[in-house]
């Protein structure tokens, strides 16, 4: 099992963690103007890269979101940061 650190609660198991998305993914806006592929595209379709990669994650038990680098082939974290305004 590997072992994230949660930059509010420290290490824990994998387990406690979920993807939210893409770090650096834009929103389309104006929402009202967006078609319903494009919302498909933005809310399902990920670049998936193979090698490092910027995520948003959640830690379930804290409910806090922060953005992990990590290699998606290495499994190698590198780098867990609190989203801006927080104090993680």
């Amino acid at each position: 099992m590997q072992i994230f650190t949660c930059p509010f609660c420290g290490p824990r198991e994998e387990t406690e963690f979920h993807f939210a998305a893409e770090a650096g993914k834009h929103r389309p806006e104006p929402a009202e103007e967006i078609s319903d592929a494009d919302w498909a595209d933005y809310l399902y379709l990920n670049d998936a890269p193979k090698g490092a990669a910027r995520e948003v994650w959640v830690h379930a038990t804290c409910g806090e979101f922060f953005v992990m680098t990590r290699d998606t082939v290495t499994r190698e974290i590198t780098n867990v940061t609190a989203l801006p305004g927080r104090d993680g």
